[in-house]
């Protein structure tokens, strides 16, 4: 029962994170963002390439999506059992639950079936999925990413940096955050996903990474080399 459950909140969170914000966007605009730029469909290229507006469009699309995906795999878990008046044994917890979803936006975010698995970098979608899972984490990172794109323009560092943070928040937070409420965090559960949404994130920046290193990667607001000239 419950893996017939954990299979159907996947597939539900994946299809729902494989929608292409950052893509359909750019289409209404005439336009295919897969053919500028980084070639990203993520909030960060669209912004490049469409400039601010748009680029948060795509950003709260993105986020909006992982958000919706976890309140979605809750609400699934909390139906089944009701539903079907399951025991105690037989119901998926809600952390549980929201845990797959996460897992399964991310998955379709980044590797959207409908684009042949090239997505984003999950980003914005790992913020909401955590809004909805740890909303105080979930802060707490996002002022992380502000704090260091403030000092640096780099969009890439910001996010590398927020992901690489994210486990220590968790963390921090099931040992010294509130024990109720909101800002609460609970089971180990929360700090092995946060690892392993830090992960992927990292791993789709490596290109990132090696433009960082080569004094390269593009900051918000400079000159493209060709505008440069």
């Amino acid at each position: 029962m419950i893996s017939l459950l954990v299979a159907a909140i996947l597939l539900a969170s994946y299809l729902l994170g494989s929608i292409p914000c950052g893509l359909l966007i750019s289409q209404s605009q005439g336009l295919d963002i897969r053919e500028h730029g980084s070639r990203n469909i993520g909030a960060t290229n669209v912004w490049r390439v469409m400039g601010k507006k748009w680029g948060l469009l795509a950003f709260v699309g993105d986020t909006a999506k992982g958000w919706l995906a976890v309140l979605l795999g809750m609400w699934l878990a909390a139906r089944w059992s009701v539903t079907l008046d399951l025991p105690h044994g037989h119901i998926l917890p809600p952390d549980f639950a929201g845990i797959t979803a996460a897992l399964g936006c991310i998955l379709g975010h980044t590797f959207p079936v409908w684009l042949r698995f090239k997505g984003g970098k999950g980003v914005a979608t790992s913020l909401g999925v955590i809004l909805g899972m740890m909303p105080l984490a979930a802060l707490i990172d996002f002022a992380i990413w502000g704090v260091v794109f403030k000092v640096s323009r780099y969009v890439s560092l910001a996010s590398i940096v927020a992901a690489g943070a994210l486990p220590v928040a968790v963390i921090g937070l099931m040992f010294f955050g509130p024990a109720q409420g909101w800002g609460a965090v609970h089971g180990w559960g929360n700090f092995y996903f946060a690892v392993a949404a830090a992960a992927l994130v990292i791993k789709r920046h490596t290109a990132n990474l090696q433009r960082l290193r080569a004094g390269t990667e593009l900051r918000v607001g400079a000159p493209k080399p060709e505008e440069a000239k």
